[in-house]
């Protein structure tokens, strides 16, 4: 078993593991300034929800760091502009702006000069850290209930350990239910435009012993129709009141296709994914990507110069095709309005 942690602390600076360079290279990204870690976000090096909150709180308290010489207001004013810049990175995953919220609350909290502001934000940005992970094993604990043995497993794109503080949502479930001796096998869907299934899913895959096979995205119908799917697991990038979910683009069609052929379809995600303040989601911001995303592979220009292309970097999953919602704190049913505001 190898645990994979996708960011660290070392309190001048945080560690990245660049994820486009997965799985040929393993490469460490140093980022001394706000600025690089917002890049990093932008271009995908560091993903995931739960990753990008907790990029986002160490941006943060980087920021506060390298004010700790000034005095109390321009450090709180740098402070503020790193939340400022990070907000405007990428605007569907919730675990970001929730964490932003929470650093810019406890700066507000904070009392005395830049040196105990910067104290105050270093150790919630850990704390931020921490829970994720905690929030992920006990996601894979109580997910893992819903896994029976000798189970295959079909996934999309990668909610693992690099897309969390570690250990994963979806792919936490499928851990821990490895890890408690269960039979399992994993169907990694290639995830276009990036990859991310094909890269990262099998990667961790292979990395914890899992049996995985991967899959074009177009195979997965015939697969279900073929017996070779027990049941689906997904993370999610936001969650709606109603527990409409949205996660990477190809998740929608999954979910159709499992109701179709009568397979569970489960969404993991921490509560710090869900957002009570939108009804349902059609009020959920989708990202749309760069046109090169889809028009090239590994810098390789695959399309005729001039056609349109629409890049759109998630879906949103209606809630009547989930079965169950897995969280930190509980497995939410039916009603989702009613069992996600308990929860929360």
């Amino acid at each position: 078993m190898t645990e994979v942690t996708p960011i660290e602390w070392h309190g001048d600076h945080v560690s990245l593991l660049d994820q486009t360079r997965l799985p040929t290279q393993v490469v460490h990204l140093e980022c001394t300034k706000p600025e690089e870690i917002a890049d990093a976000i932008r271009g995908m090096s560091i993903r995931g929800a739960p990753a990008l909150g907790v990029a986002a709180a160490f941006a943060v308290a980087l920021a506060a760091v390298n004010a700790r010489g000034l005095d109390t207001g321009e450090a709180r004013e740098r402070v503020s502009q790193a939340a400022a810049l990070i907000r405007s990175t990428r605007p569907t995953a919730r675990n970001l702006f929730w964490a932003l919220e929470r650093m810019q609350r406890k700066a507000g909290e904070a009392a005395g000069d830049a040196e105990q502001l910067s104290a105050k934000l270093v150790q919630e940005a850990l704390a931020i850290q921490e829970e994720d992970l905690q929030s992920c094993r006990a996601i894979g604990d109580l997910g893992a209930r819903l896994v029976p043995d000798r189970a295959t497993i079909l996934t999309h794109c990668n909610a693992g350990a690099l897309a969390t503080a570690g250990y994963g949502s979806a792919l936490g479930v499928i851990r821990s239910a490895h890890r408690q001796g269960k039979d399992i096998r994993v169907l990694a869907d290639e995830t276009r435009p990036l990859l991310q299934g094909a890269r990262l899913t099998a990667w961790e895959m292979i990395q914890e012993g899992i049996p995985t096979t991967l899959i074009a995205d177009s195979a997965a119908a015939w697969c279900m129709s073929k017996g070779m799917v027990d049941l689906v697991v997904v993370g999610a990038d936001r969650i709606a009141a109603n527990g409409d979910a949205a996660n990477k683009i190809g998740t929608y069609a999954l979910a159709v296709l499992a109701c179709q052929h009568g397979i569970p379809f489960y969404i993991a995600a921490p509560m710090s994914t869900v957002d009570l303040s939108l009804a349902d989601g059609t009020l959920i911001p989708i990202e749309e990507r760069a046109a090169e995303e889809v028009s090239t592979v590994a810098g390789v220009r695959m399309t005729p110069e001039g056609v349109a292309i629409f890049n759109p970097a998630f879906d949103v999953t209606p809630h009547g095709l989930i079965t169950a919602i897995i969280t930190d704190r509980g497995i939410c049913d039916h009603p989702f309005t009613e069992s996600l505001a308990a929860a929360k």
